[in-house]
């Protein structure tokens, strides 16, 4: 915890933006389904997800601006091993695209889980810019199990889940799961810096959970395969980072005591 200081006015001003910039593509506002019709299925989709993701990046972009205008904004795309995001988002490709996503566009399971993979990466990184890349950040001075419940329950209230049919139990189940990956991906995000590897371990939820791009089309036993291999080598991975960083403090720490001797 520290004592940089909190807007919640421009907090305010992210929610409102993301919320309805995003929710204008999720709930069909301006009908732009029917302009997709043109389109191969798959691409159609693949743009209202891409269009949904970008209301949240607009808002992020706007609020990290101000907010760097205050303070360092320390989460970057790459964070500063950009090797360790890049594996990750290769392995996360690798493996819908041999597994292979099942599809109703007459595509090929493999060829669609690359489409699907990459589309689904993308528009978690459009995400984490702002829940992590920006929220988080604005929120560094509380404490960790205040910090994740609040970015948590702001994810949730993103979705408007409370406005569509779902039921009191199916809200506060979602509410519950978005605090949990808000403290998950949230020690991901302190770990590394780096918005990409957030969004990787984003990705893992969203094709756990329901996702637009692949639906039904991975069984539970490919998705217990994809959740075992990306789950292992993530962690691992963030370990190497970790211990980089560790060495990095020490080598500061080392400079800066020679210097003052």
């Amino acid at each position: 915890m520290n004592n940089q200081p909190i807007s919640w006015r421009r907090i305010g001003a992210f929610m409102l933006i993301a919320t309805v910039l995003a929710n204008i593509f999720r709930f069909d506002l301006l009908n732009h389904q029917a302009a997709l019709t043109a389109l191969p299925g798959w691409l159609a989709v693949l743009l209202s997800v891409i269009a949904e993701g970008a209301g949240i990046l607009i808002a992020a972009l706007i609020a990290r601006h101000y907010l760097g205008k205050m303070r360092p904004v320390p989460l970057q795309l790459f964070g500063n091993l950009p090797w360790i995001p890049l594996t990750m988002s290769t392995i996360a490709l690798l493996l819908l695209t041999v597994v292979g996503v099942d599809n109703n566009y007459g595509m090929n399971p493999h060829s669609y889980g690359l489409v699907a993979a990459a589309g689904t990466l993308l528009y978690c990184v459009m995400e984490e810019y702002g829940w992590r890349g920006y929220l988080q950040t604005e929120l560094s001075a509380l404490a960790n199990g205040l910090k994740y419940a609040v970015v948590g329950f702001c994810w949730y209230l993103w979705h408007l889940t409370f406005l569509t049919s779902a039921s009191l139990g199916d809200n506060l189940f979602f509410l519950g799961m978005m605090i949990l990956g808000s403290w998950g991906i949230g020690q991901v995000a302190e770990a590394t810096k780096s918005i990409l590897a957030c969004a990787c371990f984003h990705l893992i939820i969203q094709i756990m959970m329901f996702n637009a791009l692949i639906r039904n089309g991975i069984s539970l036993q490919e998705k217990a395969i994809i959740l075992s291999i990306a789950a292992i080598s993530y962690f691992w991975l963030v370990k190497i980072w970790e211990r980089h960083q560790a060495r990095l403090a020490m080598a500061q720490s080392a400079d800066q005591m020679t210097a003052t001797n």
